[in-house]
């Protein structure tokens, strides 16, 4: 069970009273555990995926941009959203993505992806927006970057998710200084003090920031 602040007994209750992840998502995280070891803990925990389904049921996003794709659980959960619109994914793993490839055409929503590989702090540069929904998670310390390249391309009222931003509650411990909890916090920092957005920290899993783009400055 991914949940590293709320009391595990609180966590497991949650996770009792939530729509369960169905046999195909249950098969990927299996498949996952197997092929990439302690990699494996990169995946979305299965609240996290319900919540992103329902995130973009309810924001029906015409274009939905996922940073840091893994092996495609996380994808496939917003993909299962989408009323019409398509999911860019970026990542730079052809073998963890090829995985995901093979479960979003098992699913059927494969007509629903785009993939690209490489750099995304790359990629992102060119891509014309705008963007109405965002879900990032992938390497920390280039979280800023792809914070701004992000923000900057939401429409008005998009909403970016941002994964891991509780980093096991290391940020909130005064005696944790190492360069990973420091690079987190202040990244935190960042975001809630952009005037471009507004934001919500939710204590799902390992921290799930929400950061809706204001509609008008101010």
């Amino acid at each position: 069970m991914k949940a590293f602040v709320l009391d595990q007994a609180i966590a497991r209750y949650i996770l009792d009273h939530s729509t369960p992840p169905d046999p195909l998502l249950r098969e990927l995280a299996a498949e996952t555990a197997a092929a990439t070891g302690e990699a494996a803990g990169m995946q979305i925990s299965a609240d996290q995926g319900t919540f992103l389904t329902m995130v973009t049921q309810l924001m029906a996003p015409e274009v939905a941009v996922e940073v840091g794709t893994f092996t495609g659980y996380s994808s496939l959960c917003i993909a299962r959203g989408l009323s019409g619109g398509t999911l860019h994914c970026f990542d730079v793993s052809e073998e963890w993505t090829a995985i995901a490839r093979r479960y979003w055409e098992r699913d059927g929503v494969a007509d629903r992806i785009t993939l690209t590989i490489g750099p995304a702090l790359e990629s992102l540069r060119d891509f014309a927006g705008p963007i109405d929904l965002a879900f990032l998670d992938a390497d920390k310390p280039n979280y800023p970057g792809y914070y701004e390249l992000l923000v900057s391309k939401l429409r008005p009222g998009g909403l970016l998710m941002v994964d891991n931003t509780l980093w096991t509650g290391y940020v909130a411990d005064p005696d944790r200084n190492d360069r990973a909890t420091v690079g987190m916090r202040e990244f935190n920092d960042l975001v809630s003090e952009d005037p471009r957005v507004t934001v919500v920290m939710l204590p799902v899993a390992d921290g799930l920031t929400l950061v809706r783009k204001r509609v008008s400055p101010g």
